[in-house]
């Protein structure tokens, strides 16, 4: 237990959880158990709403939770026996009083030692916040508890409303993945296939190829590959999408006052451009940090830094206008303030302004790390993020991006679902932007880690696009490599190689049947259609867009 800490609570027996019988969707009719509830509340509300899963395993709350330094009057939920291999989902409304509005995180203790973060919300004293989060349970728990805190040390009153946590095994966890993949990355396809006089024919042989993803899926690369043949090859036959390590970063391109080299970066954008890669993420146009923003700026004058910023902004904006889909416009600065602290507290929305004037049609971004990763850093809480988010567009900035980094030591999957879920109730696009696995783990953890959050990804109607943060160099990567140096893959990089054929139909061959017709389930994209019937052959193209409902595609012979 933790030290100086006193936990009285009256004890909440378990009850057993059995699951019933559900098919949804053209599921497979074989899955028992609960459905995920992606609901999720960003504003707050005069009352709670209805716990999620009626509760799940919680039926009751007890007393108080006691720390040496402060006393938090919440309600604490204790767990006996919490069976290994399973993923449990908690949320809860949260009102306090003792003050306006605070950050609240719920933890959970472990076995009397173990304390990790598994959601937070800023809470407020006139109406109801809604805290949604989650974590693993890997080895079986003989005992914990679910309390709340403020990170602050104040002395703040916490009310918990409509508590819920709901377990989910494994193996529910990734079908119910496989189910939201089927219905938000694939579409049902039937061609049908007729003749001059417009009558169908059966028994005509169709040829489907895939020739393009829809869902952008890259990494990060660095001048490393410029000249190294190998290299491109084993990129361009992966990735459809992609983004510079470095090289566009102003310490890059502009390393001494007025002296502007964006070789490296042409070079790369050719690269990608003679090999049809188009969807491109500009990052970045500022960093926040100021380890990362060049001495020569650092030592301007205010003055002088606010002609140099926004020279930076037309620099580059004219420089590159229409060529990068997404801009991080200023980096990170929900963990740094440089700008701000220099130019005043408009200056990020400043940025966000010019960079939309320079170019309208790229989609302009936030970007940090640590608001999927955990909860437990209190500059990055998803609620922080959203806030901030709010603040540009309420200022005018015309932000349409929520870049999340996804620098991932051990991923809990329930907390990075229950994020996505919030962020997902502002309608904006969601990226995952430089994802890795701590290089502190043996590469086959890395792999393993890498395999739960693409997964988790890919399966999230609300992630646009997935971004690798795997460029390579003489000596190794950032943190996780996909190959070593002579391109041979690593487990990552077989994990990658793995989901990207299984996120591809390929090739897929058939004959039309009595009604003239051929069904195949592709994920989105574009498609290459043959039709063969006796000496006719029919060449066609296929676009595959999201969608609720079966496309229909006429072929005439």
């Amino acid at each position: 237990m933790k030290k100086g800490s006193e936990i009285v609570i009256i004890f909440i027996k378990l009850f057993v959880w059995s699951s019933c019988f559900l098919v949804q969707s053209g599921f497979a009719a074989s899955y028992e158990g609960p459905w995920y509830d992606s609901s999720a509340y960003t504003e707050c509300k005069k009352y709670p709403e209805a716990p999620l899963y009626n509760g799940g395993i919680l039926n009751d709350f007890g007393a108080g939770y006691t720390d040496n330094a402060i006393r938090v009057d919440s309600p604490s939920y204790v767990l006996e026996n919490l069976p290994q291999n399973n993923k449990y989902c908690f949320s809860g409304w949260v009102k306090i009083s003792g003050a306006d509005s605070a950050l609240i995180s719920a933890k959970l203790l472990s076995d009397g030692s173990i304390i990790q973060c598994i959601g937070t919300v800023i809470a407020k004293s006139e109406c109801w916040s809604f805290l949604k989060g989650g974590f693993d349970v890997d080895s079986s728990l003989n005992f914990s508890v679910i309390f709340f805190q403020n990170p602050d040390a104040a002395t703040i009153k916490i009310s918990v409303a409509s508590a819920s946590l709901q377990p989910f095994t494994d193996e529910q966890w990734r079908m119910q993945q496989e189910d939201r993949i089927r219905t938000e990355r694939k579409r049902a396809v039937t061609i049908h296939v007729m003749n001059a006089q417009g009558e169908r024919v059966s028994g005509a042989m169709i040829t489907v190829e895939q020739i393009s993803k829809d869902f952008p899926f890259g990494s990060a690369i660095a001048k490393t590959i410029l000249g190294n043949s190998d290299y491109q090859k084993w990129f361009v036959k992966r990735f459809n999408a992609a983004v510079f390590e470095n090289e566009l970063k102003w310490y890059a391109t502009e390393p001494h006052q007025g002296i502007l080299n964006y070789t490296l970066a042409d070079e790369m954008l050719s690269f990608l451009r003679a090999n049809q890669i188009a969807t491109i993420r500009g990052h970045n146009i500022f960093w926040e940090d100021p380890l990362y923003t060049p001495s020569w700026v650092r030592n301007l004058t205010d003055e002088g830094l606010r002609t140099a910023v926004n020279s930076r902004i037309e620099s580059l904006m004219s420089k590159y206008k229409e060529e990068f889909v997404n801009w991080d416009v200023s980096n990170e600065m929900l963990h740094f303030n440089f700008y701000e602290e220099r130019l005043g507290p408009n200056a990020s929305l400043s940025f966000f302004e010019t960079a939309q004037q320079s170019d309208p049609r790229a989609t302009l971004f936030m970007n940090d790390f640590n608001v999927i990763e955990t909860c437990a850093d209190v500059n990055s809480t998803v609620d922080t993020y959203i806030s901030r988010l709010r603040e540009l567009k309420e200022g005018g900035a015309i932000l349409e991006g929520i870049g999340l980094e996804g620098h991932f030591t051990k991923p809990n999957l329930p907390l990075i679902r229950a994020i996505l879920d919030k962020l997902a109730t502002l309608a904006l696009p969601i990226w995952l932007t430089e994802i890795d696995i701590s290089k502190t783990l043996d590469p086959q953890t890395q792999a393993v880690y890498l395999e739960d959050v693409l997964r988790e990804g890919f399966s999230h109607p609300s992630v646009n696009g997935i971004m690798l943060w795997t460029a390579l160099h003489p000596n190794g990567c950032y943190q996780m490599c996909l190959t070593d140096n002579n391109l041979n893959n690593l487990p990552a990089g077989d994990v990658v190689d793995k989901l990207l054929q299984e996120w591809d139909i390929g090739e897929v061959k058939g004959q039309t049947d009595d009604h003239g017709s051929y069904s195949f389930d592709g994920f989105l994209g574009e498609y290459n259609v043959s039709v063969t019937y006796g000496n006719q052959t029919r060449d066609s193209t296929l676009s595959l867009c999201r969608g609720d409902e079966t496309k229909h595609f006429d072929i005439q012979l």
